[in-house]
């Protein structure tokens, strides 16, 4: 562990800081300790309290505060502000929502503010539907609309352009309802996975819709251009509801999107309404917001508030006495506190949002570490206990943090719109519209050393790519004491571990040990959905989390669960079933099996050439000119790659040469062919043309395209089928897990969140 004064930080987690939290000079260099950080953003926030009369003594006394729950890791906001405060970029929120109108000169608009607003290192959300439909005319241009999924290309293309503050390229939501006339366009538009790569979906259903899915009856489609139900060929377009539910459930069993939103639940529910009208969400899905407006967010770590150790007349049926009510009400009313000055202290990218943020002052107040204290508590994920525990701790979350809002409203003002709002009807004085979100806490929750969001533990054991190319186990540090104290633990164990995602095979493991350890992989998908449904009842956002499900389930098993999450009074659901993404590599092995990469330390033999090989030549397009692509076969698998291109000079055919040696070295040593392609994919040369129907960027662009086309799918000699596969990280090489609809790597804190 490292230790820094009262700080103590995980490798892993000083790891991520350094790589992208902690401040560089001009060359690159860390500047910056994690604890300098602390106190950078503890003392900007706290100078919001100037705004109200706060003298020198009690703002100290406030960044004072907000840096103890910061270090002690009870509490971490957002990454933009752990990022940004006190430094020029300035900007602390994570989540926007942009409108999108149905003119040229609104839709670039709109594409223009996302780019800033991704260069500030935010998350955008559209909703698309004010579009109007395909091939409809346009009477200023007598041509014809080109449709909602035609312009999230756009958008995807421009955000694919941008990197947020320098450290990943931004992300975006997609929404479109169920009732546009592009609909089925939309819900098939990522069927293709290398396209619109940038985007999470979701359709946004109404309730009228869910009615007619349950009885089978058909439904309108509406034009936003014409406000009428659309008319093709002088006739009225109605849809079979339960066929269209059944085709968002079969795209969301192939790709895992699209997600579905509850738009008229979203609406009701909302603060403000009717004052303002909710068309889609933040790039997660757990913040739903009227245009312009944003949200900054923080995450309480709950596996710190349970008392250690725990009373000795507890009992699992009433966990609630494990937990340290007292001090979780402390940092929540500070953490409230910490949000509300973050609203004052932001730089807004554009004016419209500003405004519109001020006016609300919504804060996403979440939470983090739910998996690590219910191990803590003894409580299995799946147990009803844990469901109860859930809504108790959640509802105390709401009333703490409205509270202490009401309080702030008593001394700071009400927020603008509080005349537009449920909270005047009810007669209570708040300074925030909304106090409570929970997000899927990626990276934070790497730093702060605990499970992400309200998800199971994804894995109890797995393997750190290291930049250096060392490889080091990574353990639940739960589960390694518990294993220590129970006698059980061996490196042996760890290793076996690691290839799975799950412990209910291992015998050696007693049961109870086994009953609290659950992953992702262990929980039902209705258990998911129950989950998530106790902390939405007492969440004014939305809950961030991601169905789970093997690469078993079936479609039928998808409609259910999205059914469910609709009767469960959730306001989203997203599901991801294994393997239903491609470019994907090995998180678990059979002992015998052909080891990937991440075995490659133990020195596997290079095999050797056969005297005989067949395989298949490719021409393809360059900027040096024509380049033949040949890839030998054996045992059904690439082994050898062979470039030529001419009359380009003899340097361009020496580098050629050379990438087709190492890959051919590297298919040679088992190393997967999809992360031969991963890792040459989109490299950039002075030369790219569009040619096969895209761009053709380099030499080792073209060399990997070629290997995808023949080969990317080709995964089946080093797949268990009871493995986890997982997408890899394009900044260290390491497997990504996939919680609360973003991928996140555990070993260097990339996310696409």
């Amino acid at each position: 562990m490292w230790q820094n004064t009262d700080i103590i930080l995980s490798d892993n987690s000083l790891a991520v800081l350094k790589r992208r939290y902690l401040m560089k000079d001009s060359e690159g260099r860390v500047i910056e300790t994690p604890r300098e950080m602390f106190v950078r953003v503890a003392k900007f926030i706290a100078e919001a309290d100037r705004n109200y009369g706060a003298d020198e003594e009690q703002i100290n006394k406030t960044a004072l505060g907000f840096f103890e729950i910061m270090t002690r890791l009870e509490f971490l906001p957002n990454s933009p502000t752990l990022m940004n405060a006190g430094r020029p970029l300035g900007q602390l929120s994570a989540c926007f929502v942009l409108p999108v109108g149905d003119s040229m000169e609104e839709i670039f608009e709109t594409n223009k503010n996302a780019a800033l607003i991704h260069k500030s290192g935010g998350g955008t959300g559209f909703s698309f539907s004010n579009l109007r439909p395909k091939n409809s005319v346009v009477a200023s241009t007598s041509g014809v609309a080109s449709g909602p999924v035609s312009f999230m290309k756009v958008y995807n293309s421009s955000t694919e352009a941008v990197k947020q503050g320098g450290t990943r390229r931004g992300a975006n939501m997609g929404i479109l309802r169920v009732d546009h006339p592009d609909i089925l366009e939309f819900i098939a538009c990522k069927d293709n996975t290398s396209e619109i790569t940038n985007f999470n979906i979701s359709v946004a259903v109404t309730d009228a819709f869910m009615q007619a899915v349950k009885e089978k009856k058909p439904y309108p489609l509406y034009n936003p251009h014409t406000k009428r139900t659309h008319v093709v060929d002088g006739r009225e377009v109605h849809l079979e509801a339960r066929e269209v539910f059944d085709n968002i459930v079969r795209h969301a069993w192939a790709t895992g999107e699209p997600g579905i939103i509850f738009i008229d639940r979203m609406n009701r529910l909302n603060p403000t309404a009717p004052s303002e009208i909710i068309e889609s969400t933040n790039h997660c899905g757990e913040q739903p917001l009227p245009p312009y407006d944003s949200c900054n967010l923080g995450s309480l770590n709950l596996g710190l508030f349970v008392r250690e150790p725990l009373p000795a007349d507890y009992a699992l049926t009433d966990s609630g006495q494990g937990i340290d009510w007292e001090r979780l009400g402390v940092v929540i009313r500070k953490a409230v506190h910490f949000l509300d000055n973050v609203i004052d202290r932001n730089k807004y990218p554009i004016a419209e949002i500003e405004k519109q943020t001020l006016k609300n002052r919504r804060i996403g107040l979440g939470v983090m570490g739910w998996a690590d204290m219910l191990v803590k508590l003894g409580l299995p994920y799946n147990s009803e206990e844990a469901f109860r525990l859930a809504e108790r701790l959640m509802a105390f979350i709401q009333t703490e943090a409205k509270n202490h809002s009401s309080e702030l409203a008593k001394t700071r003002g009400k927020f603008p719109n509080w005349e537009g709002s449920i909270y005047k009807e009810q007669g209570i004085a708040m300074r925030n519209a909304t106090v409570t979100t929970i997000a899927p806490t990626g990276t934070i929750s790497i730093i702060a050393g605990c499970s992400s969001g309200i998800e199971p533990c994804y894995s109890i054991a797995f393997e750190r790519n290291v930049m250096d190319g060392t490889r080091l186990m990574e353990v639940n540090p739960l589960f390694e004491k518990a294993a220590k104290d129970g006698g059980f633990y061996s490196e042996e164990l760890i290793g076996r571990i690691a290839r799975g995602n799950s412990l209910a095979s291992f015998a050696e493991i007693p049961d109870p040990i086994k009953a609290v350890f659950l992953t992702a992989a262990d929980i039902k998908p209705e258990e998911h959905i129950r989950m998530q449904a106790e902390f939405q009842k007492n969440c004014d956002s939305s809950v961030s989390k991601t169905i789970n499900l093997p690469e078993s389930v079936t479609v039928a098993d998808i409609h259910k669960a999205y059914m469910l999450a609709y009767d469960t009074g959730c306001k989203g659901v997203t599901i991801y079933r294994d393997n239903s993404r491609p470019n994907q590599v090995l998180a678990a092995i059979k002992a015998g099996e052909i080891k990937p990469a991440v075995a490659l330390e133990k020195k596997e033999k290079v095999e050797k050439r056969p005297t005989i090989l067949t395989g298949i030549t490719e021409k393809i397009r360059t900027g040096y000119g024509n380049l033949y692509v040949t890839v030998n076969v054996k045992d059904g698998r690439p082994f050898e790659v062979f470039a030529h291109i001419g009359k380009s000079g003899y340097s361009t055919m020496a580098d050629s040469e050379a990438i087709c040696r190492l890959i051919s070295l590297a298919l040679r040593s088992h190393i997967p062919v999809v992360q031969v392609i991963r890792q040459l994919r989109g490299i950039g040369g002075s030369s790219p043309v569009f040619a096969e129907g895209g761009k053709v960027s380099s030499i080792p662009d073209a060399i990997a395209q070629v290997l995808e086309r023949h080969f990317g799918a080709e995964v089946s000699v080093y797949r268990d089928k009871s493995s986890q596969p997982m997408e890899i990280c394009p900044e260290c090489g390491g497997a990504m897990n996939f919680d609360a609809g973003c991928f996140s790597c555990p070993s260097c804190g990339y996310s696409t969140c």
